[in-house]
């Protein structure tokens, strides 16, 4: 990754376009592009103008024109383009004023890392997602008011087997971790993902096969910093996607797209760093945790039902997150069970000690995510949230009476709206986020997401009430 305007207009000399990308609010990345003649040293303080009202979020159209300014230290040649092209990320700023703008999610996580330094708690906080991901051959779907339905293609589903041409092999459900090849049938694409981040100036860990069949996949990158990994995780979704459909295949990251089987998740990592020291480590503490740390655990217990509606923030997050798919439904921490929503990973290591948030899947905005996660905790070291007793046990199989003592993550994607509606002033602190954008945020979600959800008929209706 280039590093100053200087490094990025030589990296330029080798590309002929420019990509400038930006995302809208629910978290999907937007672009255009220019000619490399346009990008000068005058032209990173100077920006460029864009339609607002055609972004999902955004201004209404009486108040449109924003401005885009680009940030030179994302800089990267896309090694997926045919085009030898250069692409950097924006951050969106008000055309007169030249304030930024208040529902840019990339400037939410700057103001997030500003407000940790000016708590004194900590100087950095990294970040690590584990962002799962399904590779199908094929996907058709349709939504009509006369026809609703999807069929799946996957050499690998356990459907598969009496298909022309199938050569047997196929992982059944939940029997999807870690079988070698032939079985795993993507190892040489996940090389091809894994080579293309890393061309593009990603520190990559590993890659493998995930627990569910029909090709659920996921790749490890090393923790950064919380709008670093946020611009990272835009960069994995893109090159994942692209590499996988340069190669006859497609990519989702939908949280549940396969009834019976596990769904794809996104623990995130979470530590606090001061003084180049790990401030959750404590060789004493719980699980090698400090107080610091079992604070900061507090907090994303008490704040977990309106942080769900920012980290899973879809209608179909709520099919992936049931009892029996290693999903995170209960409302507890431990470190061994992953049931619980925190998890803290099994490592000595004072360098690693960190706090696994299980909740969160890949179709957040991964700008608003992170950095309601950092403040949740934050709130948490702050008001000395004491997250009660660790779970370490197993809570699938608690008695009737023990386990209605254990919260439960909410079921729906508008209960969690009506959670972060109720419960969002830890988010305020600082000026991190506004009560515009999160105005924004839950209006769009109950009217686009919910409600077309709960007014639709679906397939499965037609299963059990057609003949009712």
């Amino acid at each position: 990754m280039a590093k100053t305007i200087k490094e990025v207009l030589e990296l330029a000399k080798g590309v002929q376009v420019v990509d400038l990308r930006f995302i809208d609010l629910p978290g999907t990345w937007q672009h255009f592009t220019m000619p490399v003649q346009r990008l000068t040293e005058d032209f990173f303080s100077e920006g460029i103008p864009f339609d607002g009202s055609s972004i999902r979020g955004f201004q209404e159209i009486h108040e449109s024109d924003m401005l885009l300014k680009a940030d030179p230290e994302t800089a990267f040649v896309d090694p997926t383009a045919i085009t030898p092209t250069l692409v950097i990320s924006c951050n969106v700023f008000d055309p007169f004023t030249e304030e930024p703008y208040s529902r840019d999610a990339r400037y939410v996580a700057q103001k997030a890392e500003a407000y940790l330094k000016s708590t004194g708690l900590a100087e950095t906080a990294y970040f690590a997602p584990e962002a799962e991901f399904f590779v199908f051959d094929g996907i058709r779907y349709a939504s009509t008011p006369y026809e609703s339905s999807f069929s799946i293609e996957s050499e690998e589903g356990w459907w598969s087997s009496n298909r022309e041409g199938s050569k047997g092999g196929q992982i059944q459900p939940k029997r999807g971790y870690f079988p070698t090849t032939p079985t795993d049938t993507l190892q040489e694409l996940r090389n091809k993902f894994m080579l293309a981040m890393q061309a593009a100036g990603v520190s990559m860990d590993l890659h493998h096969h995930e627990v569910a069949t029909a090709g659920q996949s996921e790749m490890s990158m090393h923790f950064t910093t919380l709008t670093r990994m946020a611009d990272d995780l835009l960069l994995y979704k893109y090159i994942i996607k692209n590499v996988a459909r340069q190669n006859g295949k497609t990519v989702t990251f939908m949280p549940k797209p396969i009834f019976g089987d596990n769904g794809s998740g996104m623990h995130v990592h979470s530590s606090l760093w001061k003084d180049g020291k790990n401030v959750f480590f404590d060789e004493k503490g719980y699980a090698g945790l400090s107080q610091t740390a079992i604070y900061y655990i507090g907090g994303l217990l008490k704040h977990a039902p309106a942080l769900l509606a920012l980290t899973s923030p879809t209608t179909n997050s709520y099919r992936r997150l049931v009892p029996g798919y290693e999903a995170p439904v209960n409302i507890a921490y431990s470190q061994r069970n992953r049931s619980a929503i925190c998890r803290i990973p099994a490592n000595k290591s004072s360098k690693a000690k960190r706090v696994e948030f299980r909740a969160p899947d890949a179709t957040s905005n991964p700008y608003l995510a992170f950095s309601a996660i950092l403040m949740a905790g934050l709130d948490g070291v702050l008001n000395k949230i004491d997250p009660g007793q660790p779970q370490d046990r197993d809570l699938y199989e608690l008695p009737a009476e023990e386990k209605k003592l254990i919260k439960q993550v909410p079921s729906s994607l508008g209960e969690v709206l009506d959670a972060l509606e109720a419960d969002h002033d830890f988010l305020l602190k600082g000026g991190v986020f506004t009560p515009d954008l999160l105005e924004e945020y839950i209006k769009y979600k109950r009217t686009h997401e919910v409600d077309a959800i709960r007014l639709r008929p679906t397939p499965h209706e037609y299963v059990m009430y057609f003949d009712a």
